[in-house]
């Protein structure tokens, strides 16, 4: 079967792109209008990343209806996604580039999502995002497949589409090229082993509404702006996520 690929347009080098990306959903047309805004609608046109979008349903061993899932054995509510659909998918798409993916399930259950993680995976190339739905899938696709679960919180989403955009976002930052100044994914809270928050920065105008700029920031001397900007990552880490100073 051929699946669908909802990359909004073909990469403009020959070359391999840094980081290929295959999403797994029923639902590809969520993906559509995200693959074609800003930054990561830019890094497919120079090539650097490519996104594919396959719509499980075309696994599906039902010709007519395309079903993917069925009543869970022991009875409870909702559906599961079947896993000979799954299966099939993920190795014919495992199939579709030389490079080793790593797969990885968005769900509940799974690993919390954090920087440091993202930066493990980001580098490997090649990643698998399926995205469930329903009240999830049959638990052979972790047995036979041995994904990495992830969860992009302690919540419970409609399905995993969301959070597969999430994980797209945070790793294409670190593809370089992808971003116009490179310092900035350094920058970035948590980045790097950083367990400090962001310090707060400033723009035009000077003065709005009685709140103004601080004069440090003005004055031009980069060592004590630094001294200040450290000071201030500090500070709003303690007010706000004291748990990552615990660490």
């Amino acid at each position: 079967m051929t699946p669908t690929n909802t990359s909004p347009r073909p990469h403009s080098t020959p070359s391999s792109p840094s980081l290929r990306i295959d999403v797994i959903t029923l639902f590809p047309e969520i993906f559509a209008g995200y693959l074609t805004q800003s930054l990561l609608a830019k890094a497919i046109d120079k090539g650097l990343i490519e996104i594919c979008v396959h719509n499980l349903r075309e696994w599906s061993a039902d010709p007519k209806h395309h079903k993917v899932d069925d009543r869970p054995y022991g009875g409870g509510p909702g559906m599961l996604i079947c896993v000979e659909p799954v299966v099939h998918c993920v190795e014919a798409i495992q199939a579709m580039d030389e490079r080793p993916a790593e797969l990885i399930l968005l769900t509940p259950q799974g690993r919390r999502l954090d920087q440091p993680m993202v930066e493990e995976f980001a580098p490997k190339g090649r990643l698998i995002l399926l995205c469930g739905r329903y009240e999830g899938f049959d638990h052979r696709v972790v047995e036979i497949l041995k994904p990495t679960e992830l969860s992009v919180g302690d919540f419970v989403l409609n399905g995993g589409e969301v959070a597969a955009m999430v994980l797209i976002d945070a790793s294409i930052r670190l593809i370089p090229g992808v971003l116009g100044d490179e310092q900035s994914s350094w920058d970035d809270s948590f980045s790097r082993g950083n367990r400090l928050l962001e310090f707060p920065q400033y723009t035009r105008p000077p003065e709005f509404r009685g709140n103004r700029v601080p004069e440090i920031l003005l004055g031009g001397d980069h060592g004590k702006i630094a001294a200040w900007r450290a000071q201030q990552s500090r500070q709003r880490t303690q007010e706000i996520r004291s748990d990552l100073l615990d660490r």
